[in-house]
């Protein structure tokens, strides 16, 4: 496996790689339940960003739909 960044700045996407850097360690039956788990974590800081982006942030309206 490749070497895993140190950081990218996004303290989330960090915490996911830490524990992507613990794969070695485990015996390969755990490696689904960590990736899926990266997964989670990846898709949860890819959603905030996405919130961020569309003024979705802290209860705001979103003025195209009306949600929050």
């Amino acid at each position: 496996m490749s070497e895993v960044p140190e950081e990218t700045g996004d303290e989330r996407v960090d915490a996911v790689l830490a524990g992507l850097g613990d794969l070695a360690g485990r015996p390969v039956g755990e490696h689904v339940a960590v990736f899926d788990e990266a997964f989670s974590g990846l898709e949860a800081a890819l959603g905030a960003v996405d919130g961020q982006v569309n003024g979705q942030m802290d209860g705001q309206v979103d003025g195209r739909t009306g949600d929050r």
